[in-house]
């Protein structure tokens, strides 16, 4: 959590920002380098909130040549044969899971379709920014899944019973689901949004917005006005200011402030 620590109003109006003295980034341990013909530098995140000591960077210079081309083959790689206490998640390694997603290189992405050779020299790797540190990679997601949650991300029908038969849309319905579906929670959108770092405890974010419009969009689901009610607020929806970080980090190529603007469009057609 970033803290300010000193704010200066001289002529030139320069604020100055500290992270507080447990926070401060240490000199942590350079590992030795591997031999090989392409080595590669990876600076990497450290924290153990059970040790108490401040985080750190440890280095580790690995032999691509005996790597996988991904960040998240490095990072295996690292774990299995140099350090096995290093901790990040992982799982599908085919981009459906979104476990994996953090910050490479100063960009929020998915490790496991982040190729390494798109990466100019050292190769920085840290959590996703302004959250929680579990440990190490590790984010903690506990409040974004909250707030995912309380969307009610399900159809919501009064008309037909669980038991009816399946309820059909047409391809026009169903075509409007695309680009809201396919997101994974990965919560890369979210974390590298500037209205999300600093209203994280009402604004709702990229990533649920963008849950809650494709439920609102879906042909299927009644409880629209509803949905609509419950996202009214201003800061719940309206934090959003369409910087645009969300699309540009987006792994699966999603626009989240697309979603957002069409769901504040309903909104405003409803009062007129």
């Amino acid at each position: 959590m970033v803290a300010a620590r000193q704010i200066s109003f001289r002529s030139h109006a320069l604020a100055e920002f500290r992270l507080p003295r447990n926070s401060r980034i240490t000199k942590g341990r350079e590992h030795p380098p591997e031999a090989g013909g392409r080595p590669r530098t990876f600076r990497i995140y450290r924290y153990d909130p059970d040790t108490g000591a401040n985080p750190r960077y440890d280095s580790f210079t690995i032999d691509l040549d005996k790597t996988g081309p991904m960040v998240l083959d490095a990072l295996i790689r690292i774990k299995n044969e140099i350090d096995p206490t290093l901790t990040f998640r992982r799982s599908c390694r085919e981009g459906i899971c979104g476990s994996c997603s953090m910050n490479m290189d100063g960009r929020n992405g998915l490790a496991c379709t982040t190729a390494i050779e798109d990466i100019k020299g050292e190769v920085r790797i840290t959590p996703l920014p302004h959250m929680e540190v579990v440990k190490d990679l590790v984010p903690d997601l506990s409040h974004a899944y909250a707030q995912y949650a309380a969307i009610q991300p399900w159809l919501k029908t009064d008309s037909a019973p669980a038991s009816a038969r399946e309820q059909l849309q047409s391809p026009e319905q169903r075509a409007k689901l695309d680009g809201l579906y396919e997101c994974i929670l990965c919560f890369c959108c979210s974390t590298g949004c500037p209205s999300y770092w600093w209203n994280s405890d009402r604004f709702l974010g990229p990533a649920v917005l963008l849950q809650a419009y494709r439920w609102i969009a879906d042909s299927r689901d009644e409880a629209t006005a509803e949905r609509l009610d419950q996202l009214d607020d201003p800061f719940r929806l309206y934090r959003c200011h369409t910087i645009m970080n969300c699309a540009n980090v987006c792994p699966k190529g999603l626009n989240p402030a697309k979603a957002i603007a069409e769901t504040k469009k309903l909104i405003a057609e409803r009062a007129a």
